[in-house]
């Protein structure tokens, strides 16, 4: 494939997804519109990506200029006058561009990079001006229909209103993207606002350069999902079913059991490995990756965490961790980032931990907060143990040593550290720190008196 540049165009409204969000920062599966876009098109390493703002430019330019993209040069357009109004946005940075020129849209994130791979290398092996991808799809309403020789060569697009009643039988629809030659630019110098909404059509262009002599030529794919736009709350969600009905098909075909398919959430990019049980309410994120052998129970969340083989996940909220082999967790825990679970650890009910690094064979199995803590190797947490890490300005440390065993309803006052082989006693709150091999206890002493008689 020759060289390339790509004109990604974001600068729509979207007013039909009411609201003040820019429509392309709405997420899908966990992920911007624009990045999904922007992701496909920087797999196949373009010379240039030229995005068109218009709407909400300060938000979406703010995101893209975090994401781990480099070539992306933003335009502007700052009064929305139709899809070929937008593309010439891109006239001051492509101008004097030699290769090919891909349009496509920041809210069709489904595409595929194949087929948009397939469409620069149709274009360039056909030499024409311009290719046009077009869809086979169930219903064609509102697309505009193509018109193709046998040999995929393209003779023209005719829209919704303009088509006959021949015509509207067609299911081979525009899919709104293109790839152009250099010649884009004359042909779009003669687009004409000549329609009801006074606005300038990028599909114009077609009958321009066939005007002009040149070629044009189609792409086709048969898979509907890759070229729908989304327009509204309706279609967002109907993409999301589409994306997890997926990954959930791809999982269950890896050796991966899904008791109930329509009551789980798996993000697209999950990694999950074989004999892994997921059962119904489970919510997987963005950046999970599960080991073999896992279990998920429950209304589980789980994102941006990576677990091992052998765990079981319980009615519990995780995000930010990384959880060792055979741990076991929940029901009812909330692991917050920077919880490091080692190997057979136990977090049970109602515990929650906050950047701890809990060694193997410890157990935080009841009503405990464990935060900013190293806890050693095979330690007991007594139920409804808290480290106080935070004096009302800083966060400090609490330490425990390896085989400590702390009773019940015990208080760390951090910064604080307990030595190995430590018994706290139940109720104690603990101040100081406690060396190595000792004995505890930090609790008022229990008095027992007499009552008086009662007075009359």
């Amino acid at each position: 494939m020759k060289n390339f540049s790509a004109v990604i165009l974001a600068a729509g409204v979207g007013t039909r997804m009411k609201s003040p969000l820019p429509k392309v920062m709405h997420k899908l599966s966990g992920k911007p519109l624009i990045k999904w876009v922007v992701d496909t098109v920087s797999s196949l390493k373009p010379d240039n990506i030229v995005v068109v703002l218009g709407y909400g430019v300060q938000k979406v330019e703010e995101y893209l200029s975090k994401i781990d993209v480099k070539n992306i040069r933003i335009v502007y357009q700052k009064e929305q006058h139709g899809s070929a109004h937008a593309v010439m946005q891109a006239e001051k940075v492509l101008k004097n561009y030699s290769g090919s020129i891909l349009i496509l849209s920041g809210d069709v994130p489904l595409i595929k990079k194949s087929t948009l791979s397939s469409l620069i290398k149709d274009n360039q092996k056909a030499n024409c001006s311009v290719g046009v991808l077009a869809a086979e799809v169930v219903n064609p309403f509102g697309y505009g229909r193509i018109i193709k020789k046998d040999n995929n060569s393209l003779e023209k697009i005719v829209e919704e209103k303009d088509a006959d009643i021949a015509q509207k039988q067609i299911r081979l629809i525009n899919s709104g993207i293109y790839c152009f030659d250099k010649n884009l630019w004359k042909a779009l110098s003669k687009v004409k606002p000549n329609n009801a909404k006074k606005e300038y059509y990028i599909t114009d262009t077609v009958a321009i350069l066939k005007s002009m002599g040149k070629t044009a030529y189609l792409t086709i794919t048969e898979d509907e999902n890759e070229v729908k736009g989304i327009n509204n709350r309706i279609e967002l969600s109907q993409a999301e079913t589409f994306l997890k009905d997926k990954k959930v098909e791809e999982l269950l075909e890896s050796g991966i059991s899904v008791i109930d398919t329509n009551n789980v959430y798996i993000s697209y990019d999950a990694k999950i490995g074989k004999d892994s049980i997921i059962y119904p309410g489970v919510f997987v994120g963005t950046d999970v990756v599960i080991g073999q052998g896992c279990v998920l129970k429950g209304s589980s969340y789980i994102v941006d965490s990576k677990i091992d083989s052998g765990s079981t996940v319980s009615y519990s909220y995780i995000n930010g961790a990384i959880v060792g082999k055979n741990v076991k967790i929940g029901p009812f825990s909330h692991i917050r980032p920077g919880s490091v679970l080692k190997d057979n650890v136990k977090v049970g009910n109602f515990s929650e931990t906050k950047k701890a690094v809990i060694a193997k064979d410890s157990k935080v199995n009841h009503l405990s907060y464990i935060g900013d803590a190293e806890i050693g190797e095979n330690v007991n947490i007594g139920a409804g143990t808290i480290t106080c890490n935070y004096d009302g300005v800083n966060k400090h440390k609490t330490i425990i040593g390896s085989k400590s065993f702390i009773g019940s309803n015990v208080n760390f006052v951090a910064p604080i550290k307990i030595g190995e082989n430590v018994l706290v006693a139940a109720g104690s709150t603990v101040t100081h720190d406690v060396p190595s091999g000792k004995l505890i206890i930090a609790r008022s002493r229990q008095e027992l008196k007499h009552k008086r008689n009662n007075v009359k």
